[in-house]
């Protein structure tokens, strides 16, 4: 199997793509590898000053829209001036580990931004995506378990890397239940998810950081961390692949830490249907929103 590289992307004139989280990171490659394809590409950030500065660098039609993830009222602001269709859609934004904060509806930020904000605006937006919604996740998913008893994380204890983690798998489940429910309802959109293994972003230019579980320590960075570029790509790779419906993408090397984007494997949790389903239900009670209900004519394919 040949190894993927950007070049490999087709050419994506006359498509629009969302990416979250398109500042920096890998959210930042992502995107501007959609938009030297020919994407019409938006970059949804918590800064839009930062957002126009970096659009400026990217090749062709650009631009940057204020999205906070960790505040439902700006989520739903977002999708109500989105205008029209989206061919791609990419979950990419989150938070890393952090002392213990809350989202502006009083839930723990980690979960509340990587999850919660996410499902809420995809759920309102669902109706004009048309093709394939991306979830980036990480690897912190073998190792974290949605605890459906405690999504205010805080009331009884909080670790920044166990609620980190925590989140994770719920991008994989997210995904999964993404998946089924268009596909009930008779929609094309196709759900996907990828992850960086580990890569050289904000997440992991500390000194030291809380990730899968243990404290990783600069030298395992330097020997095993891969470029933000090549933690990138499973990204772009997820969203234009010819990859069936919940599938996931990764790094194929190294136990996922590093190598070129290819289908990989999912921890047991991550796979587990009911518990998805549970997620979306809770998640979606929680937010406020629901997926479109209907027929296929509810939903763009």
């Amino acid at each position: 199997m040949s190894r993927f590289s950007l070049a490999d992307l087709p050419d994506l004139t006359g498509r629009t793509a969302v990416v979250t989280g398109a500042s920096s990171g890998i959210g930042l490659v992502a995107a501007r590898a959609l938009a030297e394809r020919g994407a019409r590409v938006v970059l949804a950030v918590r800064d839009p000053e930062k957002g126009e500065a970096v659009a400026a660098t990217m090749k062709g039609p650009v631009q940057a829209r204020a999205l906070e993830l960790a505040d439902l009222s700006s989520v739903r602001a977002f999708a109500g001036d989105t205008p029209g269709r989206v061919d791609v859609w990419v979950n990419k934004a989150g938070h890393s580990p952090v002392p213990l904060s809350r989202t502006a509806d009083g839930f723990e930020l980690q979960f509340g931004a990587n999850h919660l904000g996410h499902l809420a605006l995809t759920n309102l937006l669902l109706p004009r995506i048309r093709e394939r919604v991306v979830t980036v996740a990480s690897l912190g998913h073998r190792i974290g378990s949605p605890d459906f008893t405690d999504f205010q994380w805080g009331r009884r204890s909080y670790r920044p890397s166990a609620a980190y983690a925590q989140s994770k798998p719920a991008d994989l489940l997210f995904a999964a239940e993404l998946q089924r429910r268009p596909t009930r309802a008779g929609s094309l959109v196709i759900s996907t998810a990828a992850h960086p293994g580990i890569s050289t972003t904000n997440l992991m230019r500390a000194e030291e950081k809380p990730y899968l579980g243990f404290r990783v320590e600069k030298v395992l960075v330097a020997l095993v961390a891969q470029s933000a570029e090549e933690g990138a790509l499973p990204t772009p790779y997820a969203a234009n692949a010819d990859l069936p419906g919940d599938s996931c993408a990764g790094p194929d090397r190294l136990w996922g830490m590093r190598g070129a984007p290819a289908p990989v494997g999912r921890s047991a949790r991550a796979r587990d249907g009911s518990a998805a389903r549970r997620l979306w239900e809770v998640s979606e009670d929680l937010t406020d929103t629901r997926f479109p209900l209907g027929t296929s004519a509810t939903l763009v394919s």
